[in-house]
């Protein structure tokens, strides 16, 4: 039988691959695959395998004369901008030995060069390693090229991230409009939901076949058959890409463990992206401290706490950052597991309690206290390692996820999370009592521009419980991606009279909203990417309006996403008088589906025909009853959410299944893992 161990164990085992190469070598790898690795055991263990050195994939490196072998691990198509990187490293070194690893497979390059059939060999793979030897110097050297999918991150026990593919994002109103554009206007796509695979881009075509052969691997090594269902189009690209993949059909005659898979496009609930309702510790951590650099997932956390050094700009970046990332045997892991599992007031406690025991294990002298967890408190317990060297290394997990916790408590942006979770609960019920432009109107006031002059000088910071442009963007994705439910709009008969005024309150929250950015005092990665301005000094309100007017017409499309479905049409549910409007995440609503005691049948999961047979049951289901495979039939369920998944929604999912254990229902609930693209948090 499958288990979820088997699966989060499948990331190292393709890592082993790389590691039996790197001995006495130079690594040379990009950031994509440096993250996974950085969940994989970090650089330590290619050095434990024998690696000289490990150095960033680029132009400007080389290695030196006594360094003869070089391995490159990539996570994009050996062509193009890559080639061009490996041939500049090896032009400035002396290498006699090179091995490239690509996380995409053959097959996905034979499309990149537009190669349609299978071809005896892996000529491509072939044709590079002569180059490697031509760029070498000497064909009698040695090259050697190969595909091993490092993609996955097993992040928790429960969870495994795809970063390389944390951009791969589904489709939206406006994607339709482009790929209409290049179609005759007879053969042009109503819905999102007609796009069919090859209308995409072709880049977009290469992500999502080289994500189904890294998932066909994962089942490969699990030695798994599995079942697909997809929920939205994205994900029944990707279901169905996998189900027709080259080398899945003799896998799934031979593999004696059966798992189901469900896609879940991000999508089909942006409400759950953006919201601050989740009482989730590693939420708030991953919101208000910055991101490793080059990572999608982790953050760094400031060490200086535990040396002697004073904390100001000129001491920044002398003490290297620590990270959630801890290794799996360490209690280190079992904290962060707590962290991620528990609400906020049950991880600070876990928190405290694992500092407390740390710390009495070295025979410190630590200060018991009871009652409220406060960063004073936490910081405390972390300082007393300082001199201890040998403390400090045995304990330096903990310690890192301490103080991340400090830091996330007392960090001056936090008030903020508490005022945009305060104001989506009063949007969620302004909703259902008033008009939508009437809702919109409410968040003009909020939009406040911060002033760059004044007693606070150039530069100065918004106060802490004043949303910014960040904020108030995300507010607008909450209200778009349930507008439609909350209150049927426009009504019949004043379909012009309202659009009108729905129109009219945009301009002026596009007047308002260009008015902040513009006095911003510097741009977010957010707001770079919206303006596309890298500073403030590129920034003008004509360019800024051009690119909230594009967003605006994204929002309104945000109202149709769900409209396909039959039965998961909706995640807000109304005041009845008794009870207050409320949210209820999509993805509860697919458990509930799933572990349903009836075993009911739900159009909206759609099942991906994985061959004759399943086909002949499609046909037969016309006029007889014919049983479909539902995603509980095996004992371990894959939730893949395309576009990310939230740590509130690792908690929810936790929760749900274990409430359908055997003995609670008719039917006890399967194994559960969670797969996504990218671990995902509101912007501050």
């Amino acid at each position: 039988m499958s288990t979820t161990e088997q699966f989060t164990m499948f990331p190292g085992q393709m890592w082993e691959k790389v590691l039996a190469k790197v001995k006495r070598a130079v690594v040379f790898m990009d950031d994509k695959c440096a993250e996974s690795l950085h969940w994989n055991g970090g650089a330590i263990t290619l050095f434990e395998a024998g690696a000289l050195n490990v150095k960033q994939f680029s132009s400007f490196e080389s290695s030196g004369e006594n360094e003869p072998k070089a391995v490159f691990v990539v996570s994009t198509l050996l062509k193009g901008r890559t080639v061009d990187i490996i041939k500049d490293i090896i032009s400035l070194s002396h290498f006699q030995y090179c091995v490239v690893f690509t996380t995409v497979a053959h097959s996905v390059h034979l499309l990149a060069n537009n190669v349609s059939v299978e071809l005896e060999g892996k000529p491509v793979f072939e044709q590079l390693e002569e180059k490697l030897c031509e760029w070498m110097g000497n064909m009698n050297y040695t090259a050697e090229v190969m595909q091993a999918p490092v993609v996955f991150a097993p992040v928790s026990q429960q969870l495994l991230l795809a970063p390389a593919f944390a951009h791969l994002f589904p489709l939206l109103p406006p994607d339709l409009e482009l790929i209409n554009a290049k179609r005759p206007e007879k053969k042009r796509f109503g819905n999102i939901s007609d796009v069919d695979m090859s209308s995409l881009p072709t880049n977009l075509q290469i992500e999502i076949k080289s994500l189904a052969s890294a998932l066909n691997s994962l089942f490969e090594t699990t030695c798994t058959r599995e079942e697909s269902f997809a929920v939205g189009p994205m994900s029944r690209l990707i279901a169905a890409e996998l189900t027709n993949h080259s080398q899945a059909k003799n896998r799934r005659k031979t593999a004696p463990n059966k798992a189901s898979i469900i896609f879940v496009d991000r999508t089909m609930d942006l409400t759950g992206a953006v919201g601050h309702h989740g009482d989730n510790l590693v939420e708030k951590i991953l919101t208000v401290l910055d991101l490793l650099p080059g990572h999608a997932t982790d953050i760094q956390v400031d060490m200086m706490e535990l040396t002697s050094l004073h904390s100001n700009k000129l001491s920044q970046g002398t003490v290297a950052p620590g990270c959630l990332a801890q290794t799996p045997s360490s209690p280190a892991r079992e904290l962060w597991e707590a962290m991620l599992n528990s609400k906020q007031k049950a991880a600070m406690m876990e928190v405290r309690r694992h500092l407390v025991e740390a710390a009495s294990k070295e025979n410190l002298p630590i200060k018991m206290s009871i009652g409220r967890v406060t960063p004073e408190q936490l910081c405390s317990y972390v300082q007393l390692f300082r001199s201890d060297w040998e403390a400090l290394e045995s304990h330096g997990g903990v310690l890192q996820l301490g103080l991340a916790t400090a830091q996330t408590l007392r960090h001056p942006a936090l008030p903020r999370w508490d005022a945009c979770l305060g104001c989506q609960r009063l949007l969620l019920q302004a909703l259902g009592d008033s008009d939508f432009p009437t809702v919109l109107r409410q968040l003009l006031p909020m939009m406040k521009p911060m002033s760059k002059s004044g007693p606070a000088g150039p530069g100065a910071q918004r106060p802490s419980e004043d949303c910014g442009p960040e904020e108030m963007i995300l507010l607008l994705i909450f209200l778009y991606s349930l507008a439609d439910e909350a209150q049927p709009w426009p009504h019949q008969g004043r379909e012009e009279e309202e659009e009108e005024e729905l129109e009219k309150t945009e301009r002026e929250l596009i007047g308002a909203l260009t008015l902040v950015i513009t006095q911003e005092a510097e741009l977010s990665p957010l707001l770079q990417k919206i303006t596309g301005c890298v500073s403030v000094e590129e920034v003008t309100a004509p360019l800024v309006q051009s690119a909230l007017e594009r967003v605006f017409e994204t929002l309104r499309g945000l109202t149709l996403l769900r409209d396909h479905l039959k039965h998961l049409k909706s995640v807000y549910t109304g005041s009845d008088g008794v009870h207050q409007a409320s949210y209820q995440p999509f993805l509860e609503q697919v458990l509930q589906e799933v572990f349903h005691p009836d075993h009911r049948d739900c159009p909206d999961l759609e099942h991906m025909s994985g061959g004759l047979t399943d086909l002949l049951k499609t046909g037969f289901s016309m006029f007889m009853k014919v049983t479909r495979p539902h995603p509980s039939d095996h004992p371990l369920l894959l939730l893949f959410l395309v576009g990310g998944v939230t740590p509130s929604e690792l908690r929810l999912v936790r929760d749900v299944a274990a409430a359908h254990k055997p003995g609670s229902q008719v039917r006890s609930a399967p194994n559960t893992l969670s797969v996504g693209t990218s671990l995902l948090h509101p912007v501050l």
